[in-house]
């Protein structure tokens, strides 16, 4: 009993071990299937979505649904829609008076991503 013990214990510890070493070489699936999933949209796609109800936007590069934020947004409504259904990262980037957001904008604006903006070609 005291073998079956010891050699299942030993077993066990080996597999996390083996786990956990893989781990580090190998990419997180997740991140690999998030990256390789991503949606792209086009500039067309995005100027469909150009109204308070129905507000995307693309900000360095990739595309954000900022509808159920535009709410609570601290700025009053005439200073961000008329961004919705466009490229607005020079807006964000200068808040359209030469000051950047707040760092705590950019977490913020990464939980309403939805995509990325198709690059356009020559």
């Amino acid at each position: 009993m005291r073998q079956l013990y010891l050699s299942s214990t030993v077993l066990f510890w080996l597999l996390v071990t083996a786990f956990w070493a893989g781990n580090l070489w190998l990419p997180p699936a997740e991140q690999s299937l998030a990256i390789a999933a991503e949606k792209v949209y086009s500039k067309a796609d995005l100027a469909k979505h150009a109204t308070a109800d129905n507000c995307w936007m693309a900000i360095r590069g990739g595309v954000y649904d900022l509808t159920a934020y535009l709410p609570g947004h601290p700025s009053p409504p005439e200073v961000v829609l008329p961004w919705c259904g466009k490229e607005a990262t020079e807006a964000y980037n200068t808040k359209t008076k030469g000051r950047p957001h707040a760092p705590f904008a950019d977490e913020l604006l990464s939980k309403y991503k939805i995509g990325k903006l198709a690059s356009e070609r020559p």
